[in-house]
């Protein structure tokens, strides 16, 4: 077991900030103070980090046995251990590699996670992202409670700390964290991980073909949480953007080569049927909260100025000038291929589904919800009372017809 038993072997720490001496660090401290040869400051120089200060009067307190009297003392060979290793500092951040564990594991998931995401030749990179994304918010929702003196540990109906086979302290998983009365999450950012942590239920006992292309958003969403999160509760040094600044790729596409991607991509039914009821469950602004999905644009750029000829990135506000030119020319692509009703149940009869016809197009419209703006299936056509599909509804419904095949042919 990690230093979390010995940190945890007591009542937690109240004092917030994570500014007090922990009961593992005051086991050391009575040792050395046993043993001898080290007055208060040399001691003090033991337990203070960049990243907490220990005031002189904690070390007195111990010596003098104001405090902590029921902390046992640490035995010999766990002295020379720490003293052999210390000191113990992340060279990047300045935490401490034992004190700080919490916070350093879930920096280190996260940048996993994206290069995990980001390496080439990876097949399955979303199952692997959310997985190893769902331990580094984990462990930051521990750092963060534990710091704050909330016990995150399972208990029982009698109160004793629940334990696992071989005997060791049960911690909350993730949505456990996420339901507590005090966690520091945003909705958005919460809804986000909802999404993602139902998602891995999902894929997590079968197998499923690619489903980058479809949830990119809600993982783009999920690494500026995290980087947000991380940076509010901890502070701005820790933040991941110095260490995963850009991700280069070797690749344009055209809007054919695009279609053709999301053809080859369709979702499996099962994935497509969780994605369809947790999105029915959201009102229009939660699923527009960047929090939740993370949509951005990329436009080839020619720099006006020279100072600006080389950026490769440029963030414009949507309600500027340039931003709704840009939102003019993305939506004409986007909507430039646009199907009748009639037009989408006919295409899935040429497909080889003769039984799906005009009623069944229209139950399962109705079903979905699909005629909201919002869920991007659709919009009012150019002439009164008539609506007009877009690629993105033509493939939801193969998938329909995918999953329901034999009712159909």
């Amino acid at each position: 077991m990690t230093h979390l038993t010995a940190c945890y072997g007591g009542d937690m720490a109240r004092a917030p900030r994570g500014q007090s001496l922990e009961r593992w660090e005051i086991a050391l401290i009575k040792a050395m103070l046993a043993r001898g040869g080290y007055n208060d400051q040399e001691v003090l120089a033991h337990f203070t980090r960049p990243t907490r200060s220990v005031n002189h009067r904690a070390i007195a307190e111990i010596r003098t046995a104001t405090k902590h009297r029921t902390v046992r003392s640490a035995s010999a060979d766990e002295l020379d251990e720490f003293l052999s290793a210390w000191p113990e500092i992340d060279p990047e951040t300045g935490l401490s590699l034992r004190g700080d564990e919490l916070l350093i594991k879930a920096r280190e998931a996260m940048i996993a996670a994206v290069h995990l995401f980001n390496g080439a030749g990876l097949t399955f990179r979303t199952e692997l992202f959310i997985v190893t994304t769902v331990i580094a918010w984990t462990y930051l929702l521990h750092a963060w409670f534990r710091r704050e003196g909330i016990d995150y540990r399972y208990r029982e109906a009698d109160g004793s700390i629940r334990k696992t086979r071989q005997g060791e302290d049960c911690y909350w998983e993730l949505g456990y964290c996420l339901r507590h009365a005090r966690r520091p999450v945003p909705q958005g950012a919460v809804l986000n991980l909802e999404f993602l942590l139902e998602l891995r239920h999902e894929i997590e006992h079968r197998s499923t073909s690619r489903i980058d292309d479809q949830v990119s958003a809600k993982l783009q969403a999920c690494c500026l949480n995290f980087n947000d999160a991380i940076k509010d509760w901890f502070g701005p040094q820790y933040g991941l953007e110095r260490r995963l600044p850009i991700a280069l790729q070797f690749v344009t596409f055209s809007s054919e080569q695009r279609t053709a991607l999301k053809r080859a991509s369709a979702l499996p039914p099962h994935i497509a049927t969780m994605m369809d009821a947790f999105h029915l469950g959201l009102d229009d602004a939660q699923q527009a909260d960047p929090a939740f999905a993370y949509r951005v644009a990329f436009v080839p750029k020619v720099g006006g100025r020279a100072s600006n000829a080389d950026l490769a990135v440029e963030f414009v506000k949507a309600d500027s000038a340039e931003g709704e030119a840009i939102n003019r020319v993305l939506l004409k692509e986007v909507n430039r291929r646009r199907y009748t009703p009639s037009e989408v149940w006919e295409l899935m009869q040429a497909e080889g589904y003769p039984r799906f016809n005009r009623a069944r197009h229209t139950e399962l419209w109705q079903q979905l919800d699909a005629k909201n703006v919002a869920r991007g299936f659709g919009q009012p056509g150019d002439y009164r009372n008539t609506w007009v599909w877009f690629d993105s509804w033509v493939e939801r419904v193969r998938v329909h017809c995918q999953e329901q095949a034999d009712r159909f042919r």
